[in-house]
C-alpha cells in the first residue's frame, strides 16, 4: 500500500513503530496532490512548506517519545474555518485575500494533537450549496467520475479524501454539507450534535445550524478526528459543557439487541431505485447481524425543506451583513458615495446563490412577514425535533439513505435551485433538530458511483451512531474500494 493510501490509524501505527516518518508521509500526500489535483480540484490553497516543517517537528516529537493522537498526520481543512496566516476565502470573491489573524478552536485542537495541515479545500460560497459548483473559483470534480459533482458544500474535503490527497479532513455541516458529499464521494463523514464541537472561528452561515464535522476513509478515522475536535469552548456561546466520551471505545463490531428505526418518510417517490435497493440491503444485513428493525414515522419530514430554506437564509442575511467592504475583504474601488460602495461591494463580491439566499432571508425577516414565515418555521422546527424525540423512544438510532441519488453531472441542476435543494432532503431534519448524523458507503449504482447509508442518533449519542456504523463497515468491504485516477 502506498503511503498516501493509508488511513489515519494505519499511519499512526507505522509512525509509532518508526517504520515511516511524518516527513515521508506528508511528502507522499503532497506528491499525490500534485499528481491528481489538477483534475480533482479539491484544494483552494496549498501550504506545502508549512506542512513539511510541521512534519519535521512531528518527527522530532516522536523521537522524543511523545505520543499524541494526530502526531504527523496530514489533514485538509474546509476553507470556511479560520486558519491564522493561511487564506480563508469561504469560496467567495468577497474574502479573496482575507488572511485571518487567529485560528479556529478546532484548528488549535488539531495542532495541539500534532496534525500536519496540507491546505484549505474548496467549498460552495459561504457553504451555501450541495455540489461545490457555487465556489467563486472553480468546481471540484468527483474522483469516481470527473464529469460529476462531489456534493457540497464540503465537496473539496470529501473529494480530497476519496482521491487520497489527505488522510483526514474537516468540513462543516449546516443542512447536510458533511454527510451528503461523504455519500457522493464514497467516504465516511460525521456531523456531531449541535454544541459538541466549538464554532469559534467557523465563518458563520446559519448560526443555529452550523456544526464542524470530520471526514475519514473509514469510521475509525472519523471517530479519532471527532475525539480531537470535540469538547467545551467558552469562546462559543453555543458550545455545551459536558464530558466527551471515548469515541474509539464505542467502535464495537456488534449490533445484537440494538433497535434500528427505519423512517417510512425517507423512502420516497423520485428516489434513484439503486439507492433504495442498496440502503434496504444494508438494513437487512444489520438485521442478520442481530439488530432489531423498527418501523418508525417522522411525520413532519416533508416540511423540513421549506423550514430550512426560511431559517438558514434568514440567519445568513444577518450573518453576511458584515461584508460591507469597510472592515476587511473585497471593497469596490470606484464608488460615488458610501451607499454606492456598499451596494457595489456586495453586487460584485457575492455570487448568485449567496445573493439569492440573502434576499430570501431578508424577505422572511422583514416587517409584516416575520410572523408568517420565520416564526412559523421555528414552530415547525420544534415539531420536527419532537418527531425525533418520539421516534427515539422506540429505537436507538435511525438508519436511512443519505442522499436521494448518486452524484449528478456537473451543470445538470445549476439552473434549477429547487432540484439542487432537494439533494439535501434526507439530511436537513437532523440539522434542524441538532442531532448527530453519519454517512458511510453501502454500495454502488450501475455507473459505479458510491451510495451512502445515513445513521442518525440521539443528542450527544455519537458513540451509538459510530458503533452501528463500525459494525456495518466491518461486515462489508465498501469502504476499501477507491476510485482510479
Amino acid at each position: 500500500m502506498k503511503l498516501h493510501e493509508l488511513t489515519i490509524h494505519q499511519a499512526r501505527s507505522l509512525l509509532k513503530s518508526g517504520e515511516i516518518s511524518a516527513l515521508e508521509l506528508t511528502t507522499a500526500a503532497i506528491d499525490r496532490i500534485l499528481q491528481v489535483d489538477n483534475e480533482v480540484k479539491a484544494y483552494l490553497t496549498l501550504t506545502p512548506e508549512q506542512a513539511l516543517e510541521q512534519a519535521r517537528q512531528a518527527d522530532a516529537r516522536w523521537d522524543a517519545g511523545e505520543d499524541i493522537p494526530l502526531l504527523g498526520i496530514p489533514l485538509a481543512i474546509k476553507d470556511v474555518i479560520c486558519t491564522e496566516g493561511i487564506p480563508t476565502t469561504c469560496g467567495s470573491k468577497i474574502l479573496e485575500n482575507f488572511i485571518p489573524p487567529y485560528s479556529a478552536t478546532v484548528i488549535e485542537r488539531l495542532r495541539a494533537a500534532g496534525a500536519v495541515i496540507l491546505g484549505k479545500t474548496n467549498t460552495d460560497e459561504f457553504a451555501m450549496g450541495s455540489s461545490t459548483e457555487n465556489s467563486a473559483y472553480f468546481t471540484t470534480h468527483n474522483p469516481w467520475d470527473l464529469s460529476r459533482v462531489p456534493g457540497g458544500s464540503s465537496g473539496g474535503s470529501a473529494a480530497a479524501i476519496a482521491a487520497d490527497e489527505c488522510l483526514g479532513a474537516l468540513g462543516s455541516d449546516t443542512g447536510g454539507s458533511v454527510r451528503q458529499p461523504a455519500a457522493l464521494c464514497g467516504v465516511v463523514g460525521i456531523k456531531p450534535t449541535y454544541g459538541r464541537v466549538s464554532r469559534y472561528g467557523l465563518v458563520a452561515f446559519a448560526s443555529s445550524l452550523d456544526q464542524i464535522g470530520s471526514f475519514g476513509k473509514d469510521v475509525t478515522d472519523c471517530a479519532l478526528l471527532l475525539s480531537v475536535i470535540s469538547g467545551y469552548d467558552p469562546r462559543d456561546s453555543t458550545s455545551v459543557n459536558r464530558p466527551v466520551p471515548d469515541y474509539q471505545a464505542a467502535l464495537l463490531p456488534d449490533v445484537r439487541g440494538m433497535r434500528l428505526g427505519v423512517p417510512r418518510e425517507y423512502f420516497i417517490e423520485g428516489m434513484q431505485p439503486e439507492v433504495e435497493t442498496a440502503v434496504r440491503a444494508a438494513i437487512d444485513l444489520l438485521a442478520e447481524m442481530g439488530a432489531e428493525i423498527v418501523d418508525i414515522s417522522l411525520p413532519h419530514t416533508e416540511h423540513a425543506l421549506p423550514v430550512y430554506y426560511i431559517i438558514a437564509p434568514a440567519e445568513a442575511s444577518a450573518n453576511l451583513a458584515r461584508y460591507d467592504g469597510v472592515k476587511y475583504g473585497f471593497s469596490f474601488p470606484d464608488a460615488t458615495d458610501v451607499w454606492d460602495a456598499y451596494r457595489k461591494t456586495r453586487q460584485y463580491g457575492f455570487g448568485a446563490e449567496v445573493k439569492r439566499r440573502i434576499m430570501l432571508g431578508t424577505y422572511a425577516l422583514s416587517a409584516g412577514y416575520y410572523d408568517a414565515y420565520y416564526l412559523k418555521a421555528q414552530q415547525v422546527r420544534t415539531l420536527i425535533k419532537q418527531d425525533f424525540d418520539r421516534a427515539f423512544e422506540l429505537c436507538d438510532v435511525i438508519v436511512c439513505p443519505t442522499a436521494p441519488t448518486t452524484a449528478f453531472k456537473i451543470g445538470e441542476k445549476a439552473d434549477d435551485p429547487l432540484q439542487m435543494y432537494l439533494s439535501d432532503v434526507f439530511t436537513l431534519s437532523a440539522s434542524l433538530a441538532g442531532l448527530p448524523g453519519l454517512s458511510l458507503p453501502c454500495g454502488f449504482d450501475g455507473e459505479g458511483l458510491p451510495i451512502g447509508l445515513q445513521i442518525m442518533g440521539q443528542t450527544f449519542d455519537e458513540p451509538t451512531v459510530l458503533r452501528v456504523a463500525y459494525a456495518y463497515e466491518q461486515a462489508t468491504d465498501w469502504h476499501t474500494r477507491t476510485p482510479t485516477l
